[in-house]
């Protein structure tokens, strides 16, 4: 083989299997199987190919692109908090457990401008649900003391999970598999 030292030669397979799960999964009951079908793998191995390829950071996550509006929500905001370090890990579990709370995750300050390391989206289908759901969750979560800010949103971006591979660059790699497996 050819390849240059540190270089994993890309399984075909793999490559596929990318492109495949790149546009999001099928919506039926075993979307596993169906991926599996059209890329030639059973489920099991899917879902191994895919939990391997995790773990060595080949795809970052494997997650759910929510098209809220589509849903009826059409109100959504972020709510930014400036939570105390030691309480950000807490404070986010809790706030992501909320059926409303769609994203929550932490993200570094900016000071002075920007004092907020704690990000959550909640959805409505009108402004004043979005708000009285904040509200009811600041009171029984006791956050009345923790600093926040709610930014609603004024436009809806197209949704799209992470795009690792274009048809262009699986068709390059194939040819680079190709090439570095031949027998000199």
């Amino acid at each position: 083989m050819n390849a240059s030292p540190g270089f994993e030669t890309p399984d075909p397979r793999d490559l596929a299997l990318i492109q495949a799960v790149q546009g999001g999964l099928p919506l039926v009951p075993r979307p596993y199987a169906a991926v599996g079908e059209r890329v030639g793998l059973s489920e099991g191995e899917v879902r191994e190919r895919l939990r391997r390829l995790l773990e060595r950071g080949d795809i970052r996550r494997l997650g759910v692109v929510v098209r809220h509006r589509a849903l009826g929500y059409r109100h959504n905001a972020m709510v930014v908090w400036d939570v105390p370090d030691g309480r950000v890990a807490e404070l986010g579990r809790l706030l992501g457990a909320q059926a409303f709370v769609t994203l929550c995750y932490r993200r570094p300050r900016r000071p002075p401008a920007w004092p907020y390391n704690l990000f959550c989206m909640i959805h409505g289908r009108d402004r004043d649900e979005v708000l009285a759901n904040l509200a009811d969750r600041v009171r029984c979560l006791g956050l009345q003391d923790i600093p926040h800010r709610v930014l609603f949103s004024r436009r809806c971006f197209k949704q799209c999970g992470a795009r690792y591979l274009s048809p262009d660059t699986i068709a390059r790699d194939r040819r680079k598999v190709r090439h570095e497996t031949r027998p000199d």
